[in-house]
C-alpha cells in the first residue's frame, strides 16, 4: 500500500507547523516523535503509533496526580523544543505510580513499556493497594428489616412552605371543632377563620409600593430640610453679615477704631507699625525689629524663606540663598555667587543688541559666552526653550545639560534679558542629580533680578 502523509521534507515541516498552530501547548499531544523537527533523513524517524498513545497516558497520569503538566505549557514552540531536548519533571508525588509514569514519559519510543506489560503493572498495583481509610467519623446504617415495607412519601411533602402548613393545621383544627358545634356557631367560626386567613395573606402579599412609599417620603423630607437650611444660611449672610465699604468708620481686627476714608494699614503705618499679612506667623516680641527686605522693583518677585535680596555693587538686585559667597566681576563681565557645586552667574548688560541682534533666543543659542561649553560639548542637550515678553523687556529662557572638564554632568537654567538695548544674563548651574534644587534657586534669582544702573 502506498505510504500516507507528506511526501517531501518541506511538506512534513509545514504539517508540523500547522499542527502546532491547531493543537497548541498541550503536553499530551506532543510526544517526542511528534514534536521533533523535520531533517533530511526524516523518513527514518520513529513512527507515530501506540507508543505515542502511551506517552499521552503518562502525561495525563502525571497531570492528574501532580496537579500540573510535566513540561511548561506557556508557549507551543517552547514546549516542542523542551519535549525533544529535556527530560520531564520528576514525578515525586505520584507514590506507587511514579515508576509507571516515568517509564511512560521516556523520550525514546522503544524504551516505553508495551500495552501488555503496562496492563500487568497496573493490575499488580491495584491488587496490592491498601483499602481506603474511611475515617473515624462513621455513621452505622440501621439493620435492614426484610419484613418492613419501604415508606412511600408524597412528592413535595417535606418541602412544603411553613405558611401553608400552619394554615392547613388551623383549618383542620377548626373543622374538627366545628363538627361538635351548632350550625350557627359553625358559620361564625368559618367566617372568623376566613378573616384571619385573609389577613395573613394580605400581610404576606404586601404590595411593593407600600415598601417603597416610606423611603421615598423620608428622602423627600430630608431634601426639603437641607434646602431650607441652605436658604436660611444664605438669608443670614445677606441680611446680617456686614458688607465691605458700607460703614463710614469701623474697627480693625485688634479692636482699634479708625476714621472714615482710611484703612487699618494706613493707620498702622502712621503709628510706625505695619500689620502682618494673614497666613504668616507673628514673630515674638523683641526690643529691636528687623527692617523689611528691599523691594525688587517692577519685577514683582517675592523673596522666599532662606533667600536674601542683595544689592550688588555692579548695579543690580537679585535674590541669593543665604550664606552664598560672592566673587567680584571677572574679565568676562560675570558676577558669580557660589556655594558647593551650585553657581549663580549674573552678567549685567555686557553685550549690546547692535552687535548680536535683538532676538534673545538667537543670542542665547548662538552667541552667549556663558553657554559656550554647551555648544562645545559632544554630550549636551537642551529643552524648555521659550520666548517671554513682559512690558518693554524681551527674554529667552531654556534648560541645558552638558559635561564639564572634570566629567561632571551639569544641569543649567539660563535666562537672557534684552533691556535698554543690552543683554543681561542670569544663569544657575548645578549637578544634574539636583534638578529640583537648581530650579528652585533659579526661579528666585530670575524672578527678582533687576538692573538699577
Amino acid at each position: 500500500a502506498p505510504r500516507r502523509g507528506p511526501a517531501t521534507p518541506l511538506a512534513a515541516e509545514r504539517a508540523r507547523q500547522a499542527r502546532m498552530t491547531v493543537v497548541g501547548a498541550v503536553t499530551e499531544r506532543w510526544a517526542p516523535e511528534q514534536a521533533h523537527p523535520v531533517h533530511d533523513h526524516w523518513q527514518l524517524a520513529a513512527p507515530v503509533g501506540p507508543a505515542t498513545d502511551l506517552w499521552a497516558l503518562g502525561a495525563l497520569l502525571f497531570r492528574a496526580v501532580q496537579g500540573h503538566a510535566p513540561y511548561p505549557e506557556d508557549s507551543t514552540a517552547e514546549l516542542v523544543q523542551l519535549v525533544c531536548s529535556e527530560p520531564p519533571a520528576f514525578a515525586e508525588e505520584c507514590g506507587p505510580l511514579r515508576p509507571v509514569v516515568e517509564s511512560l514519559l521516556r523520550q525514546d519510543p522503544t524504551d516505553r513499556p508495551d500495552i501488555e506489560e503496562l496492563g500487568g503493572w497496573l493490575r499488580s498495583l491495584v491488587r496490592s493497594a491498601p483499602e481506603p481509610d474511611a475515617g473515624a467519623h462513621l455513621v452505622a446504617l440501621p439493620p435492614a428489616d426484610p419484613e418492613r415495607l419501604p415508606m412511600v412519601r408524597r412528592k413535595g411533602e417535606l418541602v412544603r412552605r411553613r405558611r401553608d402548613a400552619r394554615r392547613d393545621a388551623r383549618r383542620d383544627a377548626a373543622s374538627s371543632r366545628a363538627r361538635h358545634r351548632r350550625a350557627g356557631a359553625d358559620r361564625t367560626a368559618r367566617t372568623a377563620r376566613a378573616d384571619r386567613v385573609d389577613l395573613m395573606d394580605r400581610v404576606d402579599r404586601l404590595e411593593p409600593r407600600d415598601h417603597e412609599r416610606s423611603p421615598r417620603k423620608l428622602g423627600r423630607t430630608l431634601l426639603t430640610l437641607v434646602l431650607l437650611l441652605l436658604a436660611g444660611a444664605v438669608a443670614y449672610a445677606m441680611f446680617f453679615m456686614p458688607k465691605a465699604g458700607e460703614q463710614a468708620g469701623g474697627q480693625d481686627r485688634s479692636g482699634n477704631s479708625f476714621p472714615a476714608g482710611t484703612t487699618p494699614t494706613e493707620d498702622a503705618g502712621d503709628s510706625g507699625e505695619a500689620e502682618e499679612p494673614a497666613g504668616k506667623p507673628t514673630p515674638s516680641a523683641s526690643p529691636s525689629k528687623k527692617p523689611p527686605a528691599e523691594p525688587s522693583g517692577d519685577t514683582g518677585g517675592e523673596v522666599a524663606e532662606g533667600f536674601t535680596l542683595r544689592k550688588d555693587p555692579e548695579g543690580f538686585r537679585v535674590a541669593v540663598a543665604s550664606g552664598w559667597q560672592r566673587t567680584p566681576r571677572n574679565g568676562q563681565g560675570q558676577v558669580v555667587y557660589s556655594r558647593g557645586d551650585f553657581r549663580l552667574i549674573v552678567v549685567p548688560g555686557r553685550d549690546s543688541a547692535e552687535q548680536y541682534g535683538r532676538d534673545p533666543q538667537v543670542y542665547q543659542q548662538e552667541h552667549e559666552p556663558e553657554l559656550q561649553p554647551y555648544r562645545d560639548s559632544t554630550w549636551a542637550g537642551s529643552g524648555g526653550l521659550r520666548r517671554i515678553e513682559v512690558g518693554g523687556k524681551v527674554m529667552a529662557e531654556g534648560e541645558f545639560t552638558w559635561t564639564d572638564d572634570r566629567g561632571r554632568k551639569l544641569f543649567v537654567r539660563n535666562l537672557a534679558i534684552l533691556d535698554g538695548g543690552r543683554y543681561h544674563v542670569v544663569q544657575l548651574r548645578g549637578p544634574e542629580a539636583e534638578k529640583d534644587q537648581v530650579t528652585r534657586l533659579f526661579e528666585q534669582a530670575s524672578g527678582t533680578y533687576e538692573y538699577v544702573g
